[in-house]
């Protein structure tokens, strides 16, 4: 049976939501930066740090990380300046 929701990998990069890495000090200049995007479709892409592993065993009840899905991890400051982007 289909799931309700499926990822577009076509989709294109849209717009940034928030600041840049850089302009809120979650980096030191490298490409491997933390960052939120939009696509052209409506979805978000979320670039953090893989932590699935880690957490698999304290998710919350009722919380599943399914076999084709990350946790991922983000600096909060981040997630807050891309509150001023998210409608």
């Amino acid at each position: 049976m289909p799931r309700p929701w499926e990822a577009d990998p076509t989709a294109g990069f849209s717009r940034r939501l928030g600041k840049t890495a850089a302009e809120l000090g979650n980096t030191d200049n490298t490409p491997t930066c933390p960052d939120i995007w939009e696509l052209d479709n409506g979805d978000v892409v979320v670039i953090g740090r893989d932590l699935t592993t880690q957490y698999a065993t304290r998710l919350p009840d009722g919380v599943h990380v399914g076999p084709d899905e990350r946790l991922v991890v983000i600096p909060g400051n981040m997630m807050r300046a891309a509150k001023v982007d998210i409608p």
